[in-house]
């Protein structure tokens, strides 16, 4: 293991460490970095020296701010898109490894989780947030749609606050995420030191419990009946219109967020929640993710986004279409069309052949 290495795996005790180490980039997930992490896991599983993986983030801004969308943009543009599909088939089943993964899977959500760090963190056995986390699925700000199983966690937080949090793109602190089911301990930051000291000979449960305290009050708790009522509205724009006239200043301000993002991933994200509360398991709403995630690449917003939000950064998109109005319910549809023998393959969900290796 070298110091510049993008995923630093060690031991300590009982306990085997990832520390996720692209701190200049908030330790955004590369393809290599993803097949490190699923090789580990692997040899983990039935190595009896490692009783409790850590997950962790290097320089202390966050765990994991997401994939490397700058890759992903320029294989949408200049590429054919396959590195892309690769690079979501190995992520994805990485994202269902951790969630059924035998042993404590311990993540440290601290600071900032977004995207892809959430698809490495939230699906864990014990995942423990801080006073200074900020944890998102912000994909359709982008062009995007939730994806690395953020649809089947959101389908299942109380009420409507998944649909909110999945089509506003919005973050959320440690007292919301627990709320939401995306998180289970809070840990003031200033006691990870020492919790993760001791994970090295003290089960997980154990040692969480020593540190663990009650965080400061969200925001939702308060917010639930604006929300449910505005986002349990049939279409993305009766939800923006309920949004708009409930009097809630919070709520305009969604109805404006929301407005501002892709009307096809708003449109597209709003409808894979809805399904997902229907799928079950998570294997299957990742194979529903799959679809949606590949037929987004092949989409105009998605270059547009990231070009707009993250290269040059302008902050203003031009959407095509414009306006969630102008979104045919057939383009929506077709995002979720089945790929055949290309569709995501993952134990006990019929699937197709691995991507480049069929």
């Amino acid at each position: 293991m070298h110091a510049d290495d993008p995923v630093l795996v060690h031991t300590e005790g009982h306990a085997g460490h990832l520390v996720l180490n692209r701190p200049r980039a908030l330790n955004s997930l590369t393809h290599p970095m993803v097949r490190t992490l699923d090789a580990t896991l692997a040899a983990w599983e039935s190595d009896p020296s490692v009783e409790t993986v850590v997950l962790s983030g290097a320089g202390g801004r966050g765990l994991c701010a997401g994939g490397d969308i700058r890759a992903i943009h320029d294989d949408a543009r200049d590429g054919d898109g396959r590195a892309t599909e690769a690079f979501w088939w190995d992520e994805y089943r990485l994202n269902a490894r951790i969630a059924r993964f035998p042993k404590p899977y311990v993540a440290l959500m601290d600071g900032i989780v977004m995207g892809g760090g959430v698809g490495v963190s939230a699906h864990g056995g014990v995942r423990v947030v801080t006073e200074r986390s900020r944890v998102a699925m912000p994909e359709t700000g982008i062009g995007f749609v939730p994806d690395v199983g953020g649809t089947h966690l959101l389908a299942r937080a109380p009420g409507e606050l998944g649909t909110y949090l999945a089509v506003s793109g919005a973050a959320v602190g440690a007292a919301d995420a627990l709320l939401c089911g995306l998180a289970d301990h809070f840990v003031p930051s200033e006691r990870l030191a020492a919790l993760v000291a001791d994970l090295a000979s003290v089960p997980a449960g154990e040692a969480v419990r020593r540190y663990a305290a009650e965080p400061a009050p969200g925001e939702l708790a308060d917010a639930r009946a604006w929300i449910d009522h505005c986002f349990a509205a049939d279409t993305a724009e009766e939800i923006v219109e309920r949004l708009a006239d409930c009097g809630e200043r919070a709520a305009k301000e969604a109805a404006e967020t929301i407005l501002a993002k892709s009307p096809t991933s708003v449109k597209v994200t709003l409808e894979a929640v809805r399904r997902a509360r229907e799928l079950g398991s998570l294997e299957r709403v990742l194979v529903q993710e799959y679809r949606v995630s590949c037929a987004a690449l092949r989409g105009p917003d998605l270059v547009e986004g990231v070009r707009a939000q993250i290269i040059d950064k302008d902050r203003n998109p031009r959407w095509s279409p414009a306006t969630l109005a102008g979104v045919p319910a057939g383009t929506v549809e077709g995002f979720f069309a089945g790929r055949g023998e290309r569709d995501l393959c993952l134990k006990g969900v019929v699937g197709g052949s691995e991507p480049g290796r069929s």
